[in-house]
């Protein structure tokens, strides 16, 4: 009886490391399969920006958000100065 029991064990112990090892092959490009799609999703969204920026109108919006930022900062500087 406990030659069957050990049996059984080295059994169970050999089913599982070779569902283990499956499971951590079946993961292994998961990380980079994700970072890949965040980085395009990033290139996409950049690009779009980039055309609205350059054609759609947004070079002035964006340059009088620059002196507004900028005007803002010059004057919080100017009012701590004594």
């Amino acid at each position: 009886m406990n030659h069957i029991y050990v049996y059984f064990m080295h059994v169970l112990h050999r089913v599982r490391s070779v569902y283990t090892k499956q499971n951590e092959l079946h993961d292994a490009g998961q990380a980079t399969t994700e970072y890949a799609l965040v980085l395009l999703g990033a290139a996409i969204i950049a690009l779009l920006v980039v055309a609205w920026a350059t054609d759609g109108g947004g070079a002035g919006r964006i340059g009088e958000l620059f002196d507004s930022v900028i005007g803002n900062i010059l004057g919080r500087a100017d009012a701590v100065q004594p």
